[in-house]
C-alpha cells in the first residue's frame, strides 16, 4: 500500500480535464486499497491545491520554468524526483502528447513496464490490472505487472473526475527539477477550434462517408448546435477532406463519452467504435440495418439521413 502517483498536466496556467479524471481513477484505486494519493504538476504550488480539493492528498509541484510545455525528457528527472519522495509504487499519466512519450521513457528507465491506452484500472490482490485495447479496439486485454511501480497511461474520459471540494485538506511541497532537452521545439501551431470542446460535450454528433459529401456536416452542426454539444466525424470523412481532423473521433482520434453519441451516416468500424465506445446512449442513423453502429446502439433510425436530421432539427426547434 504505497500509493499511487498521478501526474497532472496543466494548460495555459489552469489544470487539463484529464487531471482530474486521473484523480478519479486514483481515488477508486485508493478505495480499493492501493493506498494515499499524491499528485505531481508542473507549475505553482496553487495548481497544487487544486488537485487536492480534487481527491489528491498530497500534491508535489515543480516550480522549474524549463518544464512549461515541455517534452517528457524534460519531465523525466522531475517525475523520478516526485515518485521518489512519494514512495508509491503506482503511477498514472494520461494518454496525451506528455504521456505517450513519458509512460515508456519512465518505464524504461525504472526497469518496470507500462500499459498504454488504458481504459480501466483496478487493484486486486495487492496488485494494480489495467484494461487496454488491442486488435485495434476489436477486443480488451488485462495486464498485470512484474515489477514496481506499476505504470499507466489512461485514455481521456475513462474515468470520471470528482467534484472539487474545497474542504479537503493535504500538503503541498515545491521541488525544483528538469531534465536537459535534445530536442529544440521551434514552434507550436494550434488547431483552430470554437464552442464546446469535442471531449467535453454531453452530446456529439458524428457523421461519416455515408452522408455523401462534405455539405451533408452543416447539417450535423445545426442539430449539434440545437442539442448545446458538438461535431465530430469518422476518419474516412476527415480523410476525405470534408470535415477537419481535430474533430475525428476513434483510435486515431479524439475518445469521447457523452450522455448522448448520434451517430450518422457511419457504417461501425472498428477504430471509430473504439473512440466512443464509453457513450451512455447512442443512436444511429443509418440506411444499413446490418450496420455495426446500428447494432451497437441504443436507438436506430434506418433511413435516410437527409429526411431523418431535418425533422429532428424541426421538432427541437418547437421543443426550444
Amino acid at each position: 500500500m504505497a500509493g499511487i502517483l498521478v501526474i497532472a498536466e496543466a494548460n495555459e496556467g489552469a489544470l487539463a480535464p484529464i487531471s482530474g479524471e486521473l484523480l478519479g481513477a486514483a481515488r477508486k484505486l485508493a478505495g480499493e486499497g492501493a493506498g494515499s494519493v499524491t499528485a505531481f504538476i508542473a507549475g505553482s504550488d496553487a495548481l497544487g491545491k487544486e488537485l487536492i480539493a480534487l481527491g489528491a492528498d498530497a500534491a508535489i509541484a515543480d516550480t522549474n520554468p524549463a518544464l512549461q510545455g515541455a517534452l517528457a525528457e524534460v519531465y523525466l528527472p522531475a517525475v523520478q524526483a516526485a515518485l521518489q519522495q512519494s514512495g508509491a509504487d503506482i503511477v498514472l499519466m494520461g494518454q496525451t502528447a506528455l504521456g505517450r512519450d513519458l509512460g515508456p521513457m519512465l518505464a524504461f528507465a525504472l526497469g518496470t513496464a507500462v500499459s498504454m491506452e488504458t481504459v480501466d484500472l483496478k487493484y486486486t490482490g495487492g496488485k494494480l490490472i489495467a484494461t487496454r485495447a488491442c486488435y485495434g479496439g476489436n477486443a480488451r486485454a488485462e495486464v498485470s505487472f512484474k515489477n514496481a511501480p506499476a505504470i499507466a497511461t489512461v485514455k481521456a474520459k475513462s474515468f470520471d473526475a470528482l467534484a472539487p471540494d474545497a474542504s479537503r485538506s493535504g500538503s503541498v511541497s515545491t521541488i525544483d527539477v528538469a531534465g536537459e532537452a535534445r530536442v529544440k521545439v521551434l514552434g507550436v501551431q494550434k488547431a483552430e477550434s470554437t464552442g464546446i470542446r469535442l471531449e467535453d460535450a454531453p452530446v456529439v454528433v458524428s457523421g461519416g462517408r455515408g452522408l455523401g459529401d462534405p455539405s451533408g456536416f452543416k447539417m450535423l452542426e445545426e442539430l449539434a448546435a440545437l442539442l448545446k454539444g458538438a461535431t465530430g466525424a469518422s476518419r474516412a470523412a476527415c480523410d476525405l477532406g470534408w470535415y477537419p481532423p481535430s474533430q475525428q473521433v476513434g483510435l486515431t482520434g479524439k475518445v469521447v463519452s457523452p450522455n448522448l453519441y448520434i451517430a450518422v451516416a457511419i457504417s461501425g468500424a472498428s477504430q471509430h467504435m473504439a473512440g466512443m465506445a464509453g457513450s451512455k446512449n447512442i443512436v444511429a442513423i443509418n440506411k444499413d440495418p446490418d450496420a455495426n453502429m446500428v447494432k451497437a446502439a441504443k436507438y436506430a433510425i434506418i433511413d435516410d439521413y437527409k429526411k431523418v436530421v431535418p425533422a429532428l432539427i424541426e421538432e427541437i426547434k418547437k421543443l426550444g
